[in-house]
């Protein structure tokens, strides 16, 4: 029975609304129950499917690394230390998974004397600054959410070819903000039709089916 009956004997006698408050069964209109139990029904799935997706996941990673284990020790090698990224493909080329490490990177205080520096070069250069390199430089520091910067954005300055004392200590001043810490592998499952077809991946989120 779901979480949000309250069951006294064999049947239950209450609901719980969204406040936590205890309504008589009785009292709840009828579109109510029916919409709870079919939220229910679709999470007691969802939650089997959870489990499934996450113990496929580490037979993914054991099955890879026990592959690769395996190859190491026919060529003599013993393999330890850090795992990185790996690809292993089929016999047939239209079928392979991947394991990728990406590392996790935050900024460190250094990013805002980067801004400020930024902004002075705007400030002393507005007009001397390309109409299409403008919005580069302003919205490169805008936090997507609190805290949040988008790093693509950031580094992305670090391309732009500009040669002044000012921008190149901002430039600094973000190379020495990057601050590594961790790193986070994904699994990546692709298959093509044919030899010249892209690589599609398969899907797995929901969002993305």
């Amino acid at each position: 029975m779901a979480a949000d009956f309250i069951i006294t004997g064999d049947h239950p006698t209450h609901m719980l609304d969204s406040k936590g408050r205890a309504v008589p069964v009785a009292n709840v209109k009828d579109a109510d129950k029916l919409i709870s139990q079919t939220v229910d029904k679709i999470h007691g799935f969802a939650d089997d499917l959870n489990g499934q997706v996450e113990r496929f996941k580490g037979h993914t990673y054991d099955d890879v690394y026990t592959t690769v284990a395996l190859l190491a020790e026919h060529y003599g090698v013993k393999r330890g230390g850090e795992k990185g990224n790996i690809t292993l493909t089929s016999f047939d080329g239209l079928k392979r998974v991947r394991i990728s490490i990406a590392d996790q990177v935050a900024f460190g205080p250094q990013l805002q004397i980067a801004k400020q520096l930024v902004d002075q070069y705007i400030e002393e250069f507005r007009d001397r600054i390309p109409d299409e390199i403008m919005p580069l430089l302003t919205h490169a520091f805008h936090m997507e959410k609190p805290g949040v910067v988008n790093s693509d954005a950031v580094y992305g300055l670090q391309n732009l070819k500009i040669e002044h004392p000012i921008w190149e200590q901002a430039m600094r001043a973000i190379t020495d903000s990057r601050v590594l810490i961790g790193s986070k592998s994904y699994v990546v499952i692709e298959r093509r039709a044919d030899y010249g077809a892209a690589w599609k991946q398969v899907t797995i989120n929901l969002a993305k089916a």
